[in-house]
């Protein structure tokens, strides 16, 4: 019998849930610290937990529903891991080493139907969202392997931009955030949390309106509705104008920064004239965001794109540098395994279907 995880229980649902079953208001906060400060495997290893509690939980609940199914280690430090739900599907997880600390790249669907055209993350049309445990339990299986090292370190940065649309998967991705970010549990600040969207205008608002000071990064990749409709679909439900005006509601309401993605395609949306059109795009907000440019790991499925020339890259920065746009170009990261967002689970998959 599949059980739900008991990550995705917020600490005001854990709490609600213990009283309506009997058991009285501290009882939460205990089993919150041995599941995220202690990290314990098995509610039996909750020892100050009285046993009607633990067997109650055990009933109802499972601390590990991921499985390693691959892990994938690369020479800079980069570690990423393909996980197998109860259900046997698979998900992606990255873990990079940063001068800064460490941060997680998390999953929020099994699969994606946003249909980027040159994106190996939607090379599967999406099959279900991901609980808000299911997301949860990424950073711990990320932490529980840095407990085993020498230098323990501590997950200080996430990022939610694997595979899936996070705001299509708004309600899970929202509680997974408020587990993330309670003071009493992993402690992560909203500053050191970055989300992002392809464009879904209408989450936007509501992502603002939550107040969350978690930082917003777009995946924009192209400087006009022709350009993006071509790569993005979703361009054509909500072209740019409506994501701009999206973007200045955000940055009114919350005075943050908004990161914009673009992806350097080869004789597609690397030129001087779209670094222009990306300028003028961004003109009167170039002073509250900074574009991440950022090198395209080719895909053999999307044999059509391929990877910027360096000398189109700097050209490109130089561009925008020269309009007063802030941005830099990605470190890499991973380089030598998998790079792609939806890659190694694309690449499982199919080895799996030719045995």
């Amino acid at each position: 019998m599949k059980k739900d995880s008991i990550y995705g229980l917020t600490f005001e649902q854990l709490t609600a849930w213990l009283l309506d079953h009997g058991h009285r208001k501290f009882r939460a906060q205990q089993v919150w610290e041995w599941l995220y400060r202690t990290r314990v495997t098995s509610f039996s290893e909750m020892t100050d937990v009285n046993q009607d509690c633990i067997q109650l939980l055990e009933e109802h609940f499972s601390i590990q529903t991921l499985t390693v199914h691959v892990k994938q280690e690369a020479a800079d430090g980069t570690i990423k891991f393909l996980f197998k739900l109860q259900d046997g599907n698979l998900i992606e997880t990255v873990m990079m080493r940063h001068k800064y600390g460490i941060s997680v790249c998390v999953t929020t669907q099994v699969g994606c139907n946003i249909g980027c055209s040159f994106c190996a993350s939607g090379l599967l049309a999406k099959s279900r969202d991901l609980s808000s445990g299911e997301i949860v339990e990424q950073i711990m299986n990320v932490q529980l392997h840095l407990d085993t090292l020498e230098q323990k370190d501590l997950v200080s940065h996430v990022v939610v931009m694997g595979i899936g649309e996070p705001f299509d998967n708004f309600e899970n991705m929202s509680d997974f955030l408020k587990v993330l970010m309670d003071h009493k549990g992993l402690a992560i600040a909203g500053r050191r949390i970055t989300v992002s969207t392809s464009g879904l205008a209408n989450k936007i608002y509501e992502f603002t309106d939550m107040q969350l000071q978690v930082n917003l990064a777009i995946s924009l990749h192209a400087p006009n509705n022709e350009l993006r409709t071509r790569i993005m679909k979703i361009n054509r439900a909500i072209p740019i104008e409506k994501l701009m005006k999206s973007l200045d509601y955000y940055l009114e309401k919350t005075n943050r920064r908004i990161t914009i993605e673009y992806i350097l395609l080869k004789d597609v949306n690397d030129h001087k004239e779209e670094a222009e059109q990306l300028a003028n795009l961004l003109d009167d907000k170039k002073h509250r965001l900074y574009v991440n440019l950022i090198p395209y790991n080719p895909v053999d499925e999307h044999s059509q794109y391929q990877r910027s020339e360096k000398a189109s890259v700097l050209a490109f920065y130089d561009t925008l540098k020269k309009r007063g746009v802030n941005c830099k170009i990605r470190q890499e990261h991973g380089t030598d395994i998998d790079a792609a967002c939806g890659q190694l689970r694309s690449k499982q998959i199919k080895k799996a279907e030719a045995q």
